[in-house]
This record gives structure tokens, sequence and C-alpha cells, in this order.
């Protein structure tokens, strides 16, 4: 996992965007970066309940696919999907047609709208589970972290499904809440200063 790879220009990168040409744009423009926008959010958590059991190779091949499929992952209008939505995404084949991933992430758009009357945003409630810089382990070595058990946790208790703690990890490495490029990687200090200039959502006030 902290193997270091060399990209089209030279340059080193986290030995696991190698796999395949089209993981090198993913990882140096969108892997690690810190976001605040609640439909990136949501689609990023609802495309990785998606992976769960296969490759993301398969989900990022599929991902406009998944945004024309979803409504963009606009997920006040996929809380609207009802039943004819399901049979119709059955049938759709540029996605990943599992009935119970489906129905799981139409759930969670019902969670999602829940959870932004309580707490504001996603946002807001994502990254209040950050981890401390000093709790972090080393650079990719770790599945799931104790923030991302309290997550997930906290996720199935308000409801939401395909939401397991190694799921929840792979989302907050993604969405720059943890900054998990291996070190070596030239992109990990560009990450870093991403996440140093990123003003964290907060709570607005009342």
């Amino acid at each position: 996992m902290t193997s270091i790879v060399k990209g089209p220009d030279g340059q080193p990168r986290c030995g696991w965007c190698g796999s395949v040409p089209e993981f090198f744009p993913y990882h140096d423009n969108e892997w690690g970066y810190p976001v605040a926008d609640d439909v990136r959010l949501f689609e990023k958590l609802c495309l990785e309940s998606f992976q769960s059991g296969l490759s993301w190779r398969t989900i990022l091949a599929k991902r406009d696919s998944f945004r024309a499929a979803f409504a963009g992952f606009d997920f006040k209008r996929m809380a609207e999907f009802d039943a004819s939505d399901v049979e119709r995404l059955l049938q759709d084949k540029g996605i990943v047609r599992h009935r119970g991933k489906i129905e799981a992430v139409i759930n969670n758009a019902r969670r999602a709208q829940e959870l932004v009357e309580q707490e504001g945003s996603l946002a807001v409630f994502f990254w209040s589970y950050e981890p401390e810089a000093e709790m972090l382990p080393e650079p990719q070595t770790a599945s799931t972290s104790p923030e991302s058990l309290a997550l997930s946790k906290a996720l199935k208790k308000q409801g939401w499904k395909f939401v397991g703690p190694t799921t929840v990890y792979a989302f907050m490495q993604a969405m720059g809440l943890i900054n998990d490029h291996a070190k070596g990687c030239a992109f990990r200090e560009k990450a870093e200063k991403a996440r140093q200039h990123f003003k964290k959502p907060v709570r607005p006030s009342l």
C-alpha cells in the first residue's frame, strides 16, 4: 500500500494509482483534497457504497452513468425516487445493478435530508469526524480508523445503509478528511496545503 509508482510525467505517486491509466488523473486532481460541497460528499459516499465488493476502477468507469441515473446525486431529488425508479435503475446497464445498493442510496438520500435539517449541512457533520493530526496512522497502512468506526456507527444509528467502517474510511481518504497520500508521493504536499487552506465547515449560528 505504501509503494510509489512513477506517473506519465515521471513524478512519484501513490502506488495504487499505477494499476490503470485512468487512476492518475483521479489521484492527481481529486483524491485526498478537502471537499465541503454536500452533493459531492453524498455522491462519493454513494459510490463507495456501490464499490463494496467491487473495484474502484469499475465504479470510476461508470461514474458519469451513475450521475445521470441518480439525478447528479442531488439527494433532495433522489429522496423522491420510488419503486418505479428502483426498477428503472435495475435496467440501467451503465451502473451497478444491485437492488440492495440502489435501495440503500435512495434511503440514504432521505437520511441525508434529515441530517441537513439537524446539522445545517452534510459537510458540518462529516467534518466533525476529522481526526486529530497526531492521531493519524501512517499513510495507507489502515483500512479503518477510530473516526471511521465512529462515523459509520453514527450513520447507521440514523438509518443509513452500506456505510461500514471500511467504506467510510475510503470516503474520508478521498474527500480529504485525512491526507493519506503516501510519503514520497509528489501530491502529498499539495493535498496538505489544500487542507491547511481549507475552511472547516461549522454549523451556522442561530
